[in-house]
């Protein structure tokens, strides 16, 4: 099963007053594992980062000068997530940027229902707690000590981790790498060896006997 783990960097609270993505960062997971692949732009908002902003992104002006506009990177984006469901913390934000922006480039929007938001399900896991992404890092024992700013590749990153443990918990050795081929790991169809030892016998002699006296009493009839 493919997911997209995905965050997004704005301008500000609502497209429908100007603002706009200033930065997508997704997370390619394969049956619940990183598979090393990512999609990650900057995108220039046609307008000046709010002071508020650059604050909460240090995302300057000068830095998105020559940054391409939504409309450039939002065929690659497609292409990336393909069918697959996004997760997003508090998805009702990301989505309502997101689906701005692919209107404005007469593209279908992308269905609400495709968002597994992990806001609703720490909500209902840990209702009345704190659920905000550093929270939930707080709560799992996740190193989140390198996000000093929002930023939204890193954000998908620990998101991600609190994804797994949302849903149950990482399983370290099941499943340990998807990764087809990126890098090194155990892949998907890793089988255990045979053990080089075998393990000893765990009933005792005297227990052995008793077994074999009782199975002589059975009977050549007997079913197993």
């Amino acid at each position: 099963m493919r997911e997209i783990v995905l965050d997004t960097e704005t301008t500000g609270l609502d497209p429908f007053t100007g603002d706009r993505i200033v930065e997508i960062g997704c997370i390619e997971l394969v049956n619940h594992v990183a598979t090393g692949a990512n999609f990650h732009v900057y995108v220039n908002p046609g307008r000046s980062m709010p002071e508020e902003a650059f604050a909460v992104h240090g995302i300057s002006d000068e830095f998105l000068r020559d940054k391409p506009p939504f409309a450039e990177v939002g065929a690659g984006f497609l292409e990336f997530v393909g069918e697959s469901p996004l997760v997003i913390h508090n998805a009702a934000f990301d989505m309502k940027f997101l689906n701005a922006e692919l209107e404005w480039m007469q593209l279908a929007p992308l269905p609400l229902t495709r968002a597994v938001d992990t806001l609703d399900i720490a909500r209902r896991l840990y209702p009345g707690a704190q659920n905000s992404l550093d929270a939930l890092c707080r709560r799992f024992g996740i190193d989140n000590s390198a996000r000093t700013l929002h930023g939204a590749l890193l954000d998908a990153e620990i998101l991600a981790e609190v994804y797994l443990e949302l849903i149950g918990g990482r399983q370290p050795g099941f499943a340990l790498s998807a990764s087809r081929g990126r890098g090194t790991g155990v892949g998907i169809d890793w089988r255990p060896m045979p053990r080089p030892t075998p393990l000893p016998p765990r009933i005792t002699e005297a227990e052995r006997i008793a077994h074999a006296a009782l199975v002589e009493t059975l009977g050549e009839k007997s079913l197993w």
